[in-house]
């Protein structure tokens, strides 16, 4: 079973990789069509002036000025990049706990064991929420919704992304009463980073929310 999981989150993965490379990192200058330097400035500055309604700005504003130029100063395109960033960090740490689950070596705790095999169930399910989120942040972009349909799309996204932030901390509350590890220590700490990247990304979909633009 946890097999088949695993077999669905690296495809998962693939699909994922590709479609997140068609955002494409600033330009530099002088490339060909590449932005001047001013609007190159500016979409940074969009990108660190919305990353500081975040609760980690500094984590916010690192791993998304890079897509500066696919941005634009768009923040619909701006949380769409959010989630696309955390849908990756999730991904990534959902591989590391499952490569650590058929490690039967847990220091002879079961409790250590179940808390993993749990994590791991939790981060699966992480990864549906808010692939679901960015799915429907793109069906908002393309379909050119309404008022009333923008929001009520939003509110699916804010949903799934809630989801998924309580899915990792629940993923982390598991491991309270197991018994300090290196396993512990390296599964709390990659998950505890994942959160901060979920929680900038629905703080970003948030903002764009109250916004109410289409």
């Amino acid at each position: 079973m946890r097999t088949q999981r695993l077999n669905h989150l690296l495809l998962s993965l693939f699909l994922f990789a590709a479609a997140f490379s068609s955002l494409h990192p600033t330009a530099t200058a002088g490339d060909e069509g590449a932005p001047s330097a001013g609007d190159g400035d500016r979409d940074a500055d969009f990108i660190r002036t919305s990353c500081n309604t975040t609760l980690y700005p500094e984590v916010c504003f690192t791993s998304l000025s890079r897509y500066a130029n696919a941005v634009q100063q768009n923040p619909g395109h701006l949380a769409r990049v959010a989630i696309a960033v955390s849908l990756s960090k999730v991904h990534r740490a959902a591989s590391y706990v499952s490569n650590l689950t058929r490690d039967a070596d847990y220091g002879g705790s079961t409790r250590a064991a179940l808390a993993l095999h749990d994590c791991f169930s939790n981060l699966g399910d992480a990864v549906d929420e808010i692939r679901g989120s960015l799915k429907q942040m793109r069906q908002i972009g393309s379909a050119g919704a309404g008022a009333s349909s923008f929001l009520f799309q939003m509110s699916n996204v804010q949903t799934w992304l809630s989801a998924a932030l309580t899915d990792e901390e629940t993923c982390t509350d598991g491991f309270q009463d197991v018994a300090d590890c290196p396993m512990k220590t390296g599964v709390c700490d990659r998950v505890s980073n994942v959160k901060k990247f979920t929680s900038n990304a629905l703080a970003l979909v948030n903002s764009y929310a109250n916004k109410g633009m289409p």
